[in-house]
C-alpha cells in the first residue's frame, strides 16, 4: 500500500509518501508546499494544487490521506485552510485516489495509543515507527507523516476508526499506564 499523507494548510502544506508492505514501513518522500503568503489567495491554491499533483504523478500513491480541519480561533484561517483542503481533495480525486480523513484525536490514537500525546511524542513515534535518524522536520512534514502512519494502521485494523478502536481495546488489556518501546512495537506489530 502507498500513501500520501496531507497535512492541510495555506501556508505550508506537508506531505509525505510512505510504503507499508508485509508488515514493514518505508519512506519514500516527505516534505513541505510553501506558498508566499503576499500572493493572492487563487494563486496559492493553484501552486498547491500544481505541487502536489507533481507528488502524485512521481510516487502514485494509491491512497490519500488527510487530516480533518478542527476548531481555529480566527474564522479567517479556518475559511482559507477549508480553501486548501478543498483544493487537495479535488486533486486527489482527480487523480482517482482512495480519500480519507482523520481527526488530530485520531492520529494521536493512531500513532502513539493514546488522545493527548503532545507534538514531540507524536513526533519521536513517527521517528521510531518509520526508523529515522531523527524527527522529520519542519512539523508540518512530521504530521503529514503520522496521518499517513495512522492511515495503514486504520487499514490493517489497528485503530480502525470505523470498526472501533482497537488499539485503545488492546491498551486497556494492560495492567499498567505505562509500555515499554518493545511491548507497544509488539502490540502495534512495528517490526
Amino acid at each position: 500500500m502507498r500513501v500520501l499523507g496531507i497535512d492541510p494548510g495555506t501556508a505550508i502544506v506537508g506531505y509525505s509518501i510512505i510504503d507499508y508492505e508485509n508488515g514493514k514501513y518505508t519512506t519514500l518522500d516527505y516534505g513541505c508546499i510553501f506558498t508566499d503568503k503576499s500572493e493572492d489567495m487563487p494563486v496559492r491554491l493553484e501552486q498547491i494544487y500544481v505541487a502536489l499533483e507533481k507528488v502524485i504523478k512521481l510516487w502514485k500513491p494509491t491512497d490519500m490521506a488527510i487530516e480533518n480541519l478542527f476548531f481555529f480561533k480566527n474564522q479567517k484561517t479556518i475559511i482559507e485552510v477549508g480553501q486548501a483542503r478543498g483544493v487537495i481533495t479535488l486533486v486527489g480525486q482527480k487523480n482517482r485516489l482512495n480519500l480519507f480523513s482523520y481527526t488530530p484525536l485520531q492520529v494521536k490514537m493512531g500513532i502513539a495509543g493514546y488522545g493527548r500525546a503532545t507534538k514531540k511524542q507524536i513526533q519521536e513515534m513517527v521517528k521510531l515507527i518509520l526508523k529515522l535518524d531523527e524527527i522529520p522536520k519542519p512539523d508540518d512534514a512530521a504530521d503529514a507523516l503520522a496521518i499517513a502512519i495512522t492511515h495503514v494502521n486504520s487499514k490493517i485494523g489497528f485503530g480502525g476508526f470505523e470498526r472501533g478502536d482497537n488499539v485503545t481495546k488492546k491498551l486497556d488489556t494492560l495492567k499498567t499506564d505505562r509500555i515499554k518501546l518493545s511491548d507497544y512495537k509488539k502490540l502495534m506489530n512495528i517490526k
